[in-house]
């Protein structure tokens, strides 16, 4: 009995699929905010609650489309199908997201709650089928990390170049101040993430068969009781706080804190030093993070892995808040470690997802390997939306406002606050929750055998 290898071509494909899904979430997560706030026209308090409202429906949506994909059954395997049926609406619900009607307050607001719960719905439709494919294409917990590492590199890669082109596109397609501006940049984004995810379709293929699943009361019965799955639900709910908390601020604390006029000078070369190049700037060192995942873990094993990272984490961010202003290439070096760790990170989280449903299907003999995963885009948006609204909040706390020309000395000592002490916070709480986590490298191993041996898999 061997283990299912993963070919090249299937690799590359799999990471296209988390390209897509991360240009969009990252635009959502570092800039619908400040759409929000500076563009549409709602306060920071209708923003914030906003994004906690609608988190409402997708505590329900992620779990039941889980529960569907798991017992979905068609020539192309479980979850790969809805690649190709959720593609044309998860391009369509990004480009309503991002367009302003021309109607009353009260309606304006009403549009915004409408397409938001209706882009996370197309999120969780597709990208939680997708996510559990990564428990159905190999049955190795390595491979799984280096599926997971195409997968988040790809993903970064899609992100840096959504950030690094979000503002150029908006002043080129009608002015980044304009709603105009913002509604033709998305459809441009759109119309790539869409062909992303046919590619993802066409390049992958499912090969574990998993056992049947069982009743839907036997599969909450067996998450409910499955410790390491709560564990690295807490784990991946702080650090996608860590990741949105920093990330939302960005847009905030360039548009006010940085001089408009700021440059970043290399000898002759002088470049503008705006938020969509800092944060491009992340998304590359995440991809040089999601490189090292493979080898730190393999050597250390995915928990110390994880835990080595965040405690990195934590004096990077801490160190941020006492960089000047104007200290620009500090603020640089800064985001780059910070993004190396959550490059590391990243593959980690839905590599351990994926033997979180090896444990769940070797004790209790049931595969409910999409419903788990679900957890995994639950924590994600769950993440997005608290550290979203929080950071709204704490904005409007600090005493932000979004007409002032120029903030008082409070209000940016709350921004860096947000871009430091604060994400820090998090990570330390997460390193916590993950010191509980019990699935180590030999304990996969033994694992992995059992169930190799009751799938009967022949190489």
């Amino acid at each position: 009995m061997g283990k299912i290898k993963t070919t090249f071509r299937e690799k590359v494909g799999y990471g296209f699929g988390d390209m897509s899904s991360s240009m969009f979430w990252k635009i959502f997560s570092y800039y619908l905010p400040f759409f929000y706030s500076n563009i549409f026209g709602l306060t920071l308090d209708q923003v914030g609650l906003l994004l906690v409202v609608t988190r409402i429906w997708d505590a329900v949506s992620d779990p039941m489309m889980g529960i569907l994909a798991d017992r979905t059954e068609t020539k192309w395997g479980k979850y790969r199908p809805y690649l190709l049926l959720m593609a044309v609406p998860f391009a369509l619900s990004g480009i309503f997201l991002f367009s302003t009607p021309d109607a009353s307050a009260t309606m304006k607001l009403v549009w915004a709650y409408v397409t938001y719960i209706m882009m996370m719905t197309v999120y969780t439709g597709i990208n939680v089928p997708y996510g559990a494919m990564l428990g159905v294409m190999t049955d190795d917990s390595e491979a799984k990390t280096v599926l997971s590492s195409y997968r988040m590199f790809f993903a970064y890669g899609g992100s840096f170049i959504a950030l690094f082109c979000w503002e150029p596109l908006c002043n080129a397609l009608g002015g980044y101040g304009t709603p105009a501006g913002w509604q033709h940049a998305m459809i441009v984004i759109a119309i790539l993430c869409l062909i992303l995810f046919l590619l993802c379709f066409r390049m992958t293929k499912e090969k574990v068969k998993p056992e049947a699943t069982g009743s839907v009361g036997n599969d909450f019965k067996s998450l409910l009781r499955n410790a390491p799955w709560w564990l690295l639900v807490g784990a991946a709910l702080c650090s996608n706080l860590f990741n949105t908390v920093r990330g939302s601020t960005i847009a905030y604390f360039f548009n006010d804190v940085i001089s408009q006029d700021a440059h970043l000078n290399l000898g002759p070369l002088s470049f503008v030093f705006y938020a969509g190049l800092f944060l491009s700037i992340g998304e590359v060192c995440n991809m040089i993070g999601v490189a090292l995942a493979v080898p730190f873990s393999k050597a250390l094993g995915k928990k110390s892995t994880y835990i080595i990272s965040l405690a990195a984490l934590i004096v990077l961010s801490i160190s941020f808040f006492y960089v000047p202003v104007t200290a620009y290439w500090m603020m640089i070096v800064l985001q780059i470690a910070i993004s190396i760790f959550t490059g590391i990170i990243s593959p980690l989280v839905w590599s351990m997802y994926a033997d979180v449903a090896d444990f769940a299907e070797d004790r209790d003999g049931s595969s409910s390997t999409g419903l788990i995963f679900s957890s995994g885009s639950m924590a994600q948006k769950f993440g997005g939306a608290f550290g979203g609204a929080a950071v709204m909040w704490m904005l409007a706390g600090f005493g932000y406002n979004p007409d002032a020309a120029v903030q008082t000395a409070s209000a940016v000592n709350g921004l860096k606050i947000l871009m430091s002490w604060i994400p820090a916070a998090v990570a330390a709480l997460s390193i916590i929750v993950m010191s509980f986590y019990p699935l180590t490298t030999r304990k996969m191993e033994d694992i992995q055998k059992n169930l190799s041996v009751k799938r009967n898999i022949e190489q």
